[in-house]
Order: structure tokens, then C-alpha cells, then sequence
């Protein structure tokens, strides 16, 4: 039993918790609460992915934008660049930018006269 123990403490803490949602790698803290100032950087590659998404919104087309390496006030801004540029109305969803109607094109022209690495993704 004692084996288990600092086998368990050569881990670092806690592996698995449902209890307080997602955590900090950093500092162990809920994401909300995180003390450290690392959860708010996106996790990813770099690469920001563009698609068109209809599923789940009533026959709708939305435009995706994710994976960007951006934290909260910068990607925000970001957002209601984009939305400006392609004329249209969106939301910023969990690190996840939503344009109303179809601008995979545009948006990619966009995001790579900003500096972003960017692709199309998804057809």
C-alpha cells in the first residue's frame, strides 16, 4: 500500500477529477481560478483551423475559427476584427470564434495577412 502511495506522489497529484470541471496544469487550480496565468493561452499547435459548420443550427451556415494561440482580451479583439471584415454578425465560444454565414475564404486570406498560421479544415 505504501508503493501505491509515492507512486502516487511521483505523479505529481491529482491524475482525474470530475469535481470542479478543468484544471491548470500548471498550478492544479480550476481553469476559472487558476493562480499561475497559463490556462488562459489556448491549448493547440498554432494552427488555426477554418470551417463551415451547419450541423445542430437549424440549417444555418457558420464559419469556425479555432486553435488560435490567443489569450481572452486578444482573442476577443481578434473576433470583432473578423466579424468587421466579413460584415457579419458572431459569438466567441469557449477559445472558439463563430462568423455568421460562409467566409472560410475570406477568413483565411485574414488570418494570414495578421501573421496566423491558418488552414481550412473539414471539406
Amino acid at each position: 500500500m505504501a508503493k501505491k502511495a509515492s507512486s502516487f506522489a511521483a505523479l505529481g497529484g491529482l491524475v482525474y477529477s470530475t469535481d470542479g470541471g478543468r484544471h491548470c496544469p500548471d498550478c492544479g487550480q480550476p481553469v476559472a481560478a487558476c493562480i499561475c496565468g497559463q490556462s488562459q493561452v489556448a491549448a493547440g499547435d498554432g494552427v488555426a483551423r477554418v470551417r463551415r459548420e451547419t450541423k445542430g443550427r437549424g440549417g444555418k451556415t457558420v464559419t469556425t475559427v479555432s486553435g488560435l494561440p490567443l489569450a481572452g482580451d486578444a482573442l476577443k479583439e481578434l473576433a470583432s476584427a473578423l466579424k468587421r471584415r466579413c460584415g457579419t454578425g458572431g459569438a466567441l465560444k469557449e477559445g472558439v470564434i463563430e462568423i455568421q454565414g460562409e467566409h472560410v475564404e475570406l477568413l483565411l486570406e485574414e488570418l494570414a495577412k495578421r501573421g496566423f498560421k491558418a488552414k481550412k479544415s473539414g471539406g
